[in-house]
């Protein structure tokens, strides 16, 4: 069948006059690569790794960094932790330990471009993300994360996106330098030891204030008992850390849900995971009561107007409300297994500081190629400010193989320079 839209014609689509430099004609050959080895965390937090079961917790606990010990050893951790036990009990059948990452940076008057390179587990992009589907009666979620019970169970297909993402930290955040993304994950979480129940989330104080109904990455500072994250601040004092910058920015590319539109979302971490003020590329696209489709794709313009599971990842099955989707027809004569994309994207709607980002993507002989582009000198009070000559500590996250939550692979943290000393050091162009 014929795809809906290719990579190559949204990328041209997609980008605009604010990027200054074109990523695609950078010649990144004169650009130093930096290879970093992710690897698989398992259910590692912020609290096991300052407890007695963690052989390292009087290093973690004085302020150490985890390179101090585990420099050079990520292989032989991730290798270990993918195969399940004590720190994972849910392990994902045939999931590598490792993901070999080469990050390249540059940048000019106007921009940042940070450019990724990883190979896929399977001979597949991961471009494919949730459907609805109709099941001859409603339209139901079809496809889940291998995380997920019912995909472990065999009830559901393994159908979710592929994720890179950056955290960066400009040294405001105390403990970021040192622990990088351990400082964010905690005992609670989605998918981690002791996950929330629905009840300790609704009768949760904080949780309630800011109108969430599950526990996500956030940092210590927000808990009056950093490692129990249902002792939560006042929104007063949380609203300080965050004027005095103490957040951590978190730039994700995402395979189905920005990659169409050629951009990366915008967020940051402090009591909570949230996406920057505006409108975010993409949206969900289920009636709120009927669970029915908002939108389906455009017959006259793709050559149909859903999918079946025999069409999956044989196409770029991407539903872009201003390129090739229409308003939904409920009388359209929908059949069993039709399938319609569960989430829409959109750059003509994404606003405000959650459309900071931009980016180009191309996947080839296994291998994604990925440029992200990030503007300097934001002044957003939920942007980390980019500029000529400054140092920042940055984290790294592959979502590989239909996988959400702790199932990526992470690296250490490492320091990233423009125009100065780091890890990895963004070059000056022309």
């Amino acid at each position: 069948m014929k795809t809906a839209v290719s990579i190559f014609a949204l990328t041209a689509f997609a980008m605009t006059p604010a990027i200054a430099a074109d990523p695609a004609k950078i010649n990144w050959s004169k650009i130093p690569v930096k290879s970093e080895t992710l690897f698989y965390p398992a259910q590692a937090s912020y609290e096991w790794v300052r407890s007695d079961k963690h052989p390292g917790a009087s290093v973690v606990q004085t302020g150490g960094a985890c390179v101090t010990c585990h420099e050079g050893k990520q292989k032989a951790m991730g290798d270990k932790l993918v195969k399940g036990g004590l720190m994972d009990p849910m392990p994902v059948k045939g999931k590598k330990g490792t993901i070999d990452l080469k990050v390249q940076a540059a940048y000019d008057a106007k921009n940042a471009y940070f450019r990724f390179q990883w190979k896929t587990q399977y001979p597949d992009p991961g471009t494919e993300h949730q459907y609805l589907r109709f099941d001859g009666k409603a339209w139901k979620v079809h496809g889940y994360p291998k995380l997920d019970q019912v995909v472990q169970e065999g009830k559901q297909p393994a159908i979710y996106e592929e994720r890179m993402t950056i955290m960066l930290d400009d040294g405001k955040v105390p403990g970021f330098a040192q622990q990088g993304c351990w400082l964010t994950c905690h005992d609670g979480m989605r998918d981690m030891a002791k996950q929330f129940t629905s009840e300790e989330v609704k009768a949760n104080p904080l949780l309630t204030a800011i109108k969430k109904n599950d526990v996500r990455k956030y940092l210590p500072s927000t808990r009056t008992n950093p490692s129990d994250w249902k002792t939560g601040k006042s929104l007063e004092e949380i609203a300080k850390l965050k004027a005095a910058g103490a957040f951590v920015e978190l730039i994700q590319w995402r395979g189905h849900r920005s990659n169409p539109v050629g951009m990366a979302d915008d967020g940051y971490v402090l009591d909570f995971r949230y996406s920057d003020a505006g409108k975010d590329m993409f949206s969900g696209n289920a009636d709120a009561k009927t669970h029915a489709p908002k939108f389906m794709w455009d017959q006259k313009k793709v050559g149909y107007k859903s999918i079946t599971a025999k069409d999956l990842r044989k196409g770029n099955h991407f539903l872009i409300r201003e390129v090739n989707a229409v308003p939904f027809d409920p009388n359209a004569g929908w059949k069993e297994g039709d399938m319609i994309p569960d989430y829409m994207t959109s750059r003509a709607d994404a606003a405000g500081s959650a459309a900071d980002n931009n980016a180009i993507a191309n996947w080839k002989q296994g291998t994604w190629t990925l440029v992200m582009v990030r503007p300097l000198g934001l002044s957003n009070s939920d942007d980390k400010a980019l500029k000529d000559g400054g140092v920042y500590n940055v984290g790294f996250a592959v979502h590989d193989d239909n996988i959400t939550t702790r199932g990526h692979h992470v690296s250490f943290v490492r320091t990233l320079g423009l125009g100065a000393k780091a890890d990895i050091q963004a070059v000056k162009l022309p």
